[in-house]
């Protein structure tokens, strides 16, 4: 065999050995085969933090695999993912290879002519990477192996804290915290109407004797308004210009998964799961398997000069010559962001979304539609406004209006934006006078600020440097599987459970779990890929200041629990000590403030016994009355004086059992798996069932005497005969 190609993903796999059928074998290490072990610790934090990885469980076939293969190979090509978690992958997968002669490879698009200038450019692994994803890793774990078990103590077991996770929390309940504490203020907008040679024109007031206006009631606007009215205003701006509004910059990570929560309603999750299936490769039938878009986990807008001369001939070709940049728009990187990698773009603009619809899934469809807009709207030309500025005032009052109107829409030919006129302001001189024909006063009132949506949690997290590209969906993902938040009509909510978590590890760790310190630590594992921070000073530095912190909640860990504890006015029945609110398996429960001493528990809300409906009759045994009750396996009537009288009857239908020779009736039942369903009385006798309920409805053909009720998807019911089958809607 001469060459061999190790991905970590089947799929991807499986794309590239169609491009290289011949002289190369392409395998797959299905992910990680080598990492921390998931029952301990697995770092010696005496010995320089060294982690003492092991073989994942179930890689070992893998690894062998690995092993030989590469042995009859003339030269091994790791080609994993080009970012972190792919270069720390490419370093095990590289330790367990048979074969001196291994080359790192870099695919950032799944094409065959990518993938064939990769290999011909393949280098070796980049071992600062793989340093910063040591560090990233050791640091996670050891918040969650050392952290987590106090809120075991505290509140309850299976709790986690997370060194990213714990501060994306800390935002929601910051933010639920604003919203419950926020006190709504009245404020009022004031817009006067002028008119020019019949034509109306709209200003605001901006200012009042230099500075903003405080309007706060009612009394105060008509005040104004009556002032205004008075008043004769001169024109000291007026400006005609033409505005450029340039396009979007490419997708990276962060604004896809915004975008697409916004627009397709995509969670950060699924997004990234649909990106990462058109980037592996999709069988287009007769055009062959191929890589739709570029690598999905980056933070940089930068594009190819070969990706851009593409585009510019698509939209020269499709849109017009107009339509295309003059010159590439400068956009600025952001610091630390990975300029090697590119935007998120597709990697064929040929290859136009509604031409290979039939190839995708619906979600598919939608993401690469999404993806391929953007990246051409980001390459077309800007829209360009006619625009006029005007501002009034006299002496006390400052007035200001804009109107803005469309003359070419550009990139917004596909990407829209909101061009729809705003009015127009007649040519008036400077210096000229002019009196208001009206005045509009409209009030409002202060709004709390927006509960986050994944999208705007995205956002947030990378505008404060938290987390990387690769870690926004996962984050969100740990939250809503850990119970700590929940999602509704696509807005997040911190649970109670998620709110005591926060507030126990903030009060703890308050430093370790702080926005500023974990976007400083971000920014370190930056510094180490970059080559400019060691691994040993980074863990050294963050170990030193979490083992003072938990030398400080041991040393005061009664304190602490007191803190933390909910106590409540009932006394426990046993020892006298303040009961307390504890979390349990099952939520919340009142325990003893004297534990371990005292064990007493109790609910924390008694259930109270639900309330029998009554039937209308009297036992048949004891003369009590007879009530419905809902049992183990099923619905039936029973005496109300139970224990002490144990009649008991199945609830009937009324209708006769319609088998041969039966005196019965049709009664319900409920099966072992809980599902209602309607037997003889005479079971059992007579062993007739239906899944469905029978009625007294005579069928109109066949004269039988009762019907079956049969629910339908859509809420409605159609009756059905048994007997012939005639069917008719309720």
């Amino acid at each position: 065999m001469a060459s061999l190609i190790i991905v970590e993903s089947p799929t991807k796999a499986k794309t590239i050995q169609k491009y290289f059928k011949k002289g190369y074998k392409v395998i797959s290490s299905v992910g990680h085969i080598i990492d921390l072990p998931k029952s301990k610790l697995g770092i010696d934090i005496e010995s320089n933090f060294t982690p003492h990885y092991i073989t994942i469980k179930g890689k070992g076939k893998v690894i062998k695999n690995i092993k030989d293969q590469s042995r009859i190979a003339d030269e091994v090509f790791i080609a994993t993912d080009p970012d972190r978690e792919g270069e720390a992958i490419a370093y095990f997968i590289k330790t367990v290879v048979e074969n001196e002669n291994v080359k790192r490879a870099l695919f950032y698009e799944i094409t065959k002519e990518a993938c064939e200038k990769s290999l011909k450019e393949s280098g070796d692994i980049d071992y600062n990477k793989v340093e910063a994803q040591k560090a990233r890793r050791v640091l996670d774990r050891l918040v969650g192996y050392l952290i987590s078990p106090y809120l075991w103590k505290l509140i309850k077991s299976g709790l986690s804290a997370g060194r990213v996770q714990t501060v994306a929390l800390r935002l929601i309940c910051e933010r639920e915290d604003k919203i419950r504490n926020f006190k709504e203020e009245e404020y009022w907008t004031v817009k006067v109407l002028f008119k020019k040679d019949s034509s109306d024109f709209t200003c605001d007031l901006v200012k009042i004797d230099g500075k903003k206006p405080e309007i706060s009631s009612e009394k105060q606007a008509n005040d104004v308004k009556n002032d205004i009215l008075k008043s004769a205003f001169h024109v000291t701006k007026y400006q005609k210009s033409k505005r450029k509004q340039q396009p979007p910059p490419p997708y990276i990570t962060s604004s896809l998964q915004i975008e697409a929560s916004r627009k397709l309603n995509f969670s950060a999750k699924k997004t990234m799961m649909v990106a990462q299936q058109l980037f592996e490769g999709i069988d287009l039938g007769k055009k062959g398997t191929t890589g739709l878009i570029t690598y999905m986990r980056t933070d940089s807008t930068r594009i190819s000069e070969k990706a851009r001369e593409s585009a510019k001939q698509f939209i020269a070709s499709t849109y017009g010559e107009e339509y295309t940049q003059e010159k590439a728009i400068r956009r600025k990187t952001k610091k630390f962001a990975q300029e090697a990698h590119e935007a998120i773009r597709p990697t064929n603009v040929r290859l136009m979304p509604q031409n290979i619809k039939q190839h995708l899934s619906n979600d598919q469809y939608k993401l690469y539609n999404l993806i391929f807009t953007r990246f051409i709207a980001s390459q077309m030309a800007p829209a360009i406004f006619d625009e006029t500025k005007i501002e009034l005032e006299d002496g006390k009052y400052t007035l200001k209006g804009k109107t803005s109107v469309l003359i070419f829409d550009g990139f917004s030919k596909i990407y829209p934006i909101d061009t729809k006129d705003k009015g127009h302001i007649p040519s008036i001189d400077k210096g000229e006078n002019i009196k208001p024909k009206d005045v509009e006063t409209v009030q409002h009132f202060t709004q709390p600020p927006a509960r986050y949506t994944e999208g705007t949690l995205v956002k947030e997290l990378e505008a404060k440097g938290i987390g990387r590209p690769s870690t926004y969906a996962s984050i969100i993902s740990r939250l809503l599987d850990k119970k700590y938040v929940i999602e509704k009509s696509k807005t997040m909510f911190p649970t109670e459970l998620g709110e005591i978590v926060e507030k126990t590890l903030v009060k703890l760790f308050p430093d370790i779990f702080h926005v500023q310190f974990t976007s400083k630590m971000e920014m370190e594992l930056d510094e180490i890929e970059e080559g400019k921070k060691k691994y040993l000073d980074l863990m050294r530095e963050f170990y030193a200041k979490l083992s003072e912190r938990m030398k400080n909640v041991e040393e005061n860990r009664a304190n602490i629990k007191k803190e933390i504890q909910e106590e409540t006015d009932k006394k426990c029945p046993k020892c006298g000590a303040p009961l307390v609110i504890k979390w349990g398996r099952f939520g919340k429960f009142l325990a003893c403030s004297n534990y371990p001493d005292c064990k007493y528990t109790e609910p924390l809300e008694k259930k109270k016994p639900k309330e029998k409906k009554p039937v209308g009759r009297d036992c048949p045994k004891c003369g009590a009355p007879l009530v419905y009750v809902h049992g183990k396996y099923g619905d039936f009537i029973a005496c109300s004086n139970y224990p002490k009288c144990k009649y008991t009857e199945s609830i009937t239908t009324g209708i006769k059992c319609p088998e041969k020779g039966c005196d019965g009736e049709i009664v319900q039942k409920r099966s072992k798996r809980g599902r209602i369903f309607y037997g003889c009385s005479n079971y059992p006798k007579c062993k007739f069932s239906t899944w469905y309920k029978p009625v007294e409805r005579k069928c109109p053909k066949c004269g039988n005497y009762y019907m079956e009720e049969h629910k339908n998807k859509d809420g409605s019911v159609t009756f059905v005969c048994p007997k012939c089958g005639y069917e008719e809607n309720e």
